[in-house]
């Protein structure tokens, strides 16, 4: 491959690659693309250089240029990141032999670790709800749920009646790139369900139907908003000093469980990351207590 057309030529097949294959969303195939015609100038500028002979060394000489340009840590480490999916496609299409990104090391930028609720505030935050008004046994249906099986706050407000089942203790949710998976529920969430469905639901609805789980008194689906507000309120009802998100409880859900011994690879079918790298963040919060113990105990420490 030769020239500038064979890039887009490369592009257009990866393009199609991640839609059918992959069952990646819009957005992200779209920061793909971005990514990778930024590079494509850059390689076009080269006028010399084709598809084929793009080494490691022009790899770490585009991500020089993107520093000087100005990018952040995290930019540059998105934009290898996207050169790796895209060149490794070209080496399992038999298009170039070896992947020039793979060697290259991902630019610094520090661990953020999720600030992550103890279990004692997460029973607090979920306990603040009042279950004697038909508005507060469905904010706590949500709560437990939200942390009972680690949802994103956008699956939480699509599920339908037809997504929970409540003998059967799972619930299926449509998560990012439109992927349905199906994660498992505890007994106190599905009880708290249980009693929203037979003590709130009606009374929300007032004979009217909807196909969604969670609803509103005006009938209609809670919004995401809508509920970011309900667990702002929650939080500060029961004086919970750290920044409470519907986030909070995802991050609670995966490192309570790694905490507890849980599988990685099992947190990460559950939380639905499409990349394990995305799960083992959570490990570095669970071995923190580890790293504590060991500094305090080992008389090397």
């Amino acid at each position: 491959m030769g020239d500038a057309s064979d890039f887009l030529l490369c592009m257009d097949r990866y393009h199609t690659f991640l839609v059918m294959e992959k069952g990646l969303g819009e957005k992200t195939i779209a920061a793909y693309s971005t990514d990778l015609i930024r590079f494509g100038r850059f390689v076009e500028k080269k006028k010399t250089v084709s598809i084929s002979n793009i080494d490691t060394g022009m790899i770490l000489e585009y991500l020089i240029h993107l520093r000087r340009r100005g990018l952040s840590a995290r930019s540059r480490a998105r934009h290898l990141v996207s050169l790796r999916g895209f060149f490794k496609f070209l080496t399992l299409e038999k298009i170039i032999e070896k992947n020039p990104a793979q060697e290259v090391d991902l630019p610094k930028i520090g661990l953020q670790l999720p600030e992550v609720l103890a279990v004692a505030d997460v029973e607090a935050l979920i306990d603040a709800p009042d279950r004697n008004q038909p508005e507060g046994l469905r904010d706590a249906a949500m709560l437990e749920l939200l942390y009972g099986a680690g949802l994103r706050v956008s699956e939480l407000i699509r599920l339908t009646m037809t997504g929970i089942n409540l003998e059967a203790g799972f619930v299926r949710v449509l998560g990012k790139g439109s992927k349905e998976r199906v994660v498992p529920v505890g007994r106190m969430a599905l009880n708290a369900i249980q009693d929203y469905l037979d003590r709130s639901r009606p009374l929300l609805l007032k004979n009217r139907s909807s196909a969604d789980l969670f609803v509103t008194r005006r009938g209609s689906a809670m919004t995401r908003q809508g509920f970011w507000n309900l667990v702002g309120r929650y939080g500060r009802l029961a004086k919970i000093k750290k920044k409470i998100t519907p986030h909070s409880l995802r991050h609670a859900f995966a490192t309570h469980l790694l905490e507890g011994g849980a599988d990685l690879r099992a947190v990460q079918m559950m939380l639905g990351h499409a990349d394990i790298s995305t799960t083992q963040i959570y490990t570095h919060v669970a071995q923190r207590q580890l790293i504590e113990a060991h500094k305090k105990y080992h008389p090397r420490g």
